[in-house]
């Protein structure tokens, strides 16, 4: 069966928010009007406890933008972002996610970030979307959302590690592009490791 996996959009990640990509919310329609061509699709949501130390604001003398290690893995220093029970951690309000539709959270140890839908950075805790569609015989995902050159990477990184046969449309993301590189790095790192871009 396939899949349609839907990253992290999310009110912080779209224009006006803590973290905001460019042009992120031009996603939104894309996904709404592509969601009924799939039998399941699966939403991913960041939700970080207040103090998250993948924070700037939890790391005096950093600034954002600042890698430092965190848990044995190199990690950015981002500002303060889909912290949980926030406006800026909920869905963008135009997103159609439909009651039945299965949500994982990530990025709910405080001490590690997680960019990947399946893992936390540092490997150890997964989120329970793997034995989720290992239990459903799902083999199939299209990945979308936000960021390009970061979850969305990561997911599908991890996606193809786990076993998933992989796509990707660009269509449907949006990158941070902290280098203005990441998106076309990210696109090219997701094809070698063998997932197709549509």
């Amino acid at each position: 069966m396939k899949t349609l996996l839907v990253v992290d959009v999310q009110n912080d990640f779209c224009p006006g928010g803590a973290l905001a990509v460019n042009r992120g919310d031009e996603v939104v329609d894309f996904i709404n009007a592509r969601r009924d061509e799939f039998p399941l699709v699966i939403f991913t949501q960041d939700w970080h406890p207040a103090g998250h130390a993948s924070f700037a604001s939890s790391n005096p003398g950093t600034q954002v933008g600042q890698v430092i290690q965190l848990g044995g893995v190199d990690q950015i220093m981002w500002p303060d972002h889909c912290v949980q029970g926030t406006h800026g951690a909920e869905f963008h309000k135009d997103l159609q996610v439909r009651a039945g539709d299965p949500v994982f959270r990530k990025g709910q140890d405080s001490a590690i970030d997680s960019y990947s839908a399946f893992v936390d950075n540092d490997g150890r805790l997964e989120t329970g979307l793997r034995a989720f569609l290992q239990d459903r015989n799902i083999g199939l995902l299209e990945v979308v959302g936000l960021a390009t050159d970061y979850c969305v990477l990561f997911s599908v990184l991890d996606g193809l590690r786990f076993g998933f046969s992989v796509q990707v449309n660009p269509g449907g993301c949006r990158a941070v592009n902290l280098d203005p590189d990441d998106e076309e790095r990210a696109y090219r790192q997701m094809r070698d490791a063998g997932a197709v871009i549509v």
